[in-house]
């Protein structure tokens, strides 16, 4: 798509902190980190959200799965890591592009959800 900023990444139009990349995925450092360890990992392919993704998609969607893991660790989390796929206005998604983010560090995340 060709106003989407994480397909503009994904071509090398936009400079990004590459951690990783592989012919499906790329996985960059957050320009506004959360955590200590914050990065996103997105599928070069656009897919809007995983509300619009489908079975089409699973592939790629468990290749970003299957490196979570050791990127997390590779990056300074070794002890855990929350992975989180914001989807949609309801789950704040702000990049129309599906995204994970992993987020870490050598503390705890804290609490996921607040009462309401």
């Amino acid at each position: 798509m060709e106003n989407c900023l994480f397909c503009k990444i994904a071509a090398g139009l936009i400079p990004s902190r590459k951690i990783y990349e592989d012919d499906e995925i790329l996985a960059f450092h957050d320009i506004h980190p959360a955590r200590p360890v914050h990065m996103l990992v997105i599928p070069k392919r656009h897919i809007t959200s995983l509300a619009t993704a489908t079975d089409a998609d699973t592939p790629v969607l468990g290749r970003i799965l299957a490196v979570a893991s050791r990127l997390a660790t590779e990056q300074g989390s070794p002890d855990g890591f929350r992975l989180i796929i914001n989807t949609g206005r309801i789950g704040h998604q702000e990049v129309q592009h599906l995204h994970a983010h992993i987020v870490g560090g050598p503390e705890p995340v804290g609490p996921m959800l607040k009462r309401v």
